[in-house]
């Protein structure tokens, strides 16, 4: 089973977890978060997403989730993908994850491209 990484300002990533508790009944154990506050040091989350990462890697890798491109929480997970057993993708939205969470036998390039295109599809205009 491939592991999934959350990595995400303040307490984001604890908030997309209940949100699949809600969704599922239950968080998966694949599923963890790796959250950087303000006044976090870098390189001491940088530590804990590759102690998370050893953890959730049972043999599929994992797939790391960040919310905003470019930002302190995706610029330590871009850090953390100098491995072919961790792949990340930016852009973090809830059908995203629920999609992943769902897909538990999926491998971890087919997951990554499952995020991709779950989060881009679920993003339309509502019209009243």
């Amino acid at each position: 089973m491939t592991g999934i990484l959350l990595v995400t300002h303040n307490g984001l990533g604890d908030s997309f977890v209940d949100c699949v508790r809600h969704v599922l009944g239950e968080v998966p154990p694949n599923l963890k978060v790796l959250s950087v506050q303000a006044g976090d040091d870098p390189e001491q989350k940088l530590l804990e997403g590759r102690a998370l990462i050893n953890a959730l890697d049972t043999g599929g890798g994992v797939l790391l989730l960040a919310d905003v491109f470019g930002a302190t929480p995706s610029n330590i997970g871009r850090q953390l993908c100098h491995t072919d057993r961790v792949t990340g993708v930016a852009g973090l939205n809830l059908p995203m994850l629920l999609r992943v969470v769902c897909s538990p036998d999926k491998t971890l390039p087919e997951l990554a491209e499952l995020a991709i295109d779950g989060g881009r599809e679920c993003i339309v205009r509502m019209a009243g």
